[in-house]
């Protein structure tokens, strides 16, 4: 069968971006191992660098649609200029442009009515496709009229829609158009876990969803995170990112949810409380709105409470360096309210780092005794976690130990096995699907 693929290479997605390269490293290694199925990825930037492995194993490549010249420009400058501060300005550059350049937003769409886009349909006959794997919901799914397997990540606007970043400005219609219409045309759907497979049965089961449809895919670290990572390259990323001698870690996006204000709050605790400075390092993108506006508002906080000295923020980090910084916390520190499960979770626990995360519905089932859990709406609660991660080796050294026996229990060969095991059933259910079309025609 020739399979498509429709994934998300963008760096600055956060944990869909780490699930795709998770995805597509287990589909090559597949497709390097001789299986009969021939893949077909699309994607606009055919230089990308996750791409080169793809092609040499034989992947067709193609672009998803033409864009503008001005975008194309852009993102060769961008790539071209490499990682670091002038890359961080250059973006800043673009949203102010894009902000100047904006057409009005749009009247979010009926999630009881399908846009069907007949080009879709027709470039992915052209291109002789069976069906489609998606790593990431997109409207492309159902819109394309066309078979296809899903994954779904979160149902946080149905969990937890008091989040704008789930429901200001239409994002709640808009991601209960994607969802409804995603799952129930699906031909599978791809769940994170058992909660999440309870998720989508609860909100979407009236609208023609069964069990058997939803399939359970765990997580796992990105192939790019590496335990074994050298002091030489240890001690380069530290003095690229003047690293603190000790700290904790937290890779996250700016989104309310992160919680990164409690964490503040916590600092503060410990400042004064404790008598404990405990420097922090944050990561990831504040761009568009939301974002921007908690950034700032995490960052005033910080000011107001006296601890903006123990805050260290990095921008966006490249995949290579992440490693590294991982491997010399002293912890990460994940109180975020959006769940089921979490990426960076599993990639400290493959980098030797012991994790404090939140104490909610699963992701207490993910974390289990490789954690502190804490009560992310609670500062003393982080405050006292961030205490005992702090003040016990003991502590960590039992967390990286228990870390590293979760992950063994779940290998990225375990992954590929149920990846290929749900496109083999996929597959079955697409050729009954072709054999009664066909006979309802003939």
């Amino acid at each position: 069968m020739r399979i498509g693929i429709f994934p998300n290479l963008n760096a600055h997605a956060g944990g869909v971006y780490q699930y795709n390269q998770s995805v597509l490293h287990a589909l090559n290694a597949w497709n390097e191992d001789g299986c009969a199925e021939q893949f077909v990825l699309f994607w606009n930037d055919t230089r990308h660098p996750s791409l080169i492995p793809l092609k040499e194993s034989g992947w067709e490549i193609k672009p998803r649609e033409s864009r503008p010249m001005r975008q194309e420009v852009v993102e060769r400058i961008l790539q071209a200029l490499g990682e670091g501060p002038h890359r961080e300005a250059l973006r800043w550059v673009r949203r102010q442009a894009s902000k100047l350049n904006s057409k009005p937003v749009c009247e979010p769409p009926d999630p009881n009515i399908v846009q069907y886009r007949s080009d879709l349909r027709k470039r992915f006959l052209r291109s002789k496709l069976d069906f489609l794997i998606y790593p990431q919901p997109t409207p492309v799914s159902f819109e394309s009229g066309f078979p296809y397997v899903m994954a779904v990540h979160d149902l946080q606007h149905r969990l937890q829609p008091e989040f704008p970043e789930v429901s200001a400005d239409g994002e709640w219609q808009r991601r209960e158009y994607l969802f409804r219409n995603g799952c129930r045309n699906a031909t599978l759907v791809l769940a994170d876990s058992e909660v999440g497979r309870e998720d989508v049965l609860a909100f979407y089961g009236r609208y023609g969803i069964s069990e058997d449809r939803i399939k359970i895919l765990p997580y796992l670290p990105p192939p790019y995170i590496t335990g074994d990572v050298s002091e030489g390259e240890q001690r380069r990323v530290r003095a690229v990112y003047d690293l603190p001698v000790r700290y904790l870690f937290y890779p996250a996006q700016f989104w309310p949810h992160k919680n990164h204000r409690r964490i503040v709050e916590a600092l503060h605790l410990l400042k004064h409380e404790r008598k404990q400075e405990i420097p922090i390092v944050f990561c990831g993108s504040h761009a568009g709105e939301i974002r921007e506006q908690n950034f700032c508002e995490v960052m005033s906080l910080s000011k107001q409470l006296g601890v903006e000295k123990q805050i260290l923020y990095l921008g966006y980090v490249a995949d290579h360096d992440i490693s590294s910084i991982y491997a010399q916390a002293a912890g990460l520190i994940m109180p975020t309210f959006f769940g089921p499960t979490n990426i960076p979770i599993l990639e400290a626990w493959a980098s030797g780092c012991p994790v404090l995360t939140s104490d909610i519905r699963g992701v207490r089932d993910q974390a289990g005794d490789a954690a502190i859990l804490v009560d992310p709406r609670s500062s003393e609660s982080i405050a006292e976690g961030i205490h005992r991660l702090w003040a016990n080796e003991s502590l960590a050294g039992s967390l990286i130990k228990s870390g590293r026996q979760q992950l063994a229990d779940y290998t990225p060969d375990d992954f590929r096995r149920r990846l290929t095991e749900i496109i083999t059933e996929a597959k079955t259910r697409v050729r009954a699907q072709q054999r009664q079309s066909a006979h309802s025609q003939a």
